[in-house]
């Protein structure tokens, strides 16, 4: 028996929905926002054009304050999302919190359970245009994450990944 299929909304919100908003927010035009109750923003935040802020009844975004959101982001947060404070994050990002179990063939995986995991961005760090962080992963203070990189576990602070899937390059300069 398949699953009945319902509208998760059209996303269209009004900033006094947020769970909390901080001065000096920047939404650009098509950003959409899902149960915005549970989504939570700092101040001086800027939301690029088209990104997508998937809030989740059952847990919180967080996106600290000074943080940069390029245009057309895809951030899920059913496992919960925690970005830190000045944070930059390029255009195109996917940051994902849950996937279907694959433990049993016969079942097709849409139908699945869905597991979550949370992810979190520490604190001063930069995530690169297109790249892919999957549920679970902690990207560590001041890491950066390359371009097209797809990331699953721990970043440590202040090193530089980079691939499919991603490994450590090396420490950023001076640390």
């Amino acid at each position: 028996m398949r699953p009945v299929r319902h509208s998760h909304g059209t996303g269209l919100f009004e900033p006094d929905q947020l769970a909390r908003l901080g001065e000096n927010v920047v939404f650009e035009s098509g950003v959409l926002v899902f149960h915005p109750e549970t989504v939570e923003i700092g101040a001086n935040v800027y939301v690029g054009h088209q990104t997508i802020l998937k809030g989740y009844h059952a847990s919180r975004m967080v996106i600290g304050d000074g943080t940069w959101i390029g245009p057309q982001c895809l951030f899920h947060s059913g496992g919960g999302l925690t970005i830190g404070a000045d944070v930059g994050i390029g255009p195109g990002v996917r940051i994902l919190t849950s996937s279907h179990r694959l433990d049993d063939p016969d079942l097709p995986i849409l139908h699945a359970p869905v597991e979550f995991a949370r992810v979190v961005i520490d604190d001063g760090s930069d995530i690169g245009v297109g790249a892919i962080l999957l549920p679970g992963t902690r990207v560590g203070r001041g890491a950066q994450v390359a371009a097209g990189a797809v990331v699953a576990g721990d970043v440590p602070e202040f090193t530089i990944v980079a691939g499919v899937p991603a490994r450590v390059l090396r420490r950023r300069a001076g640390r």
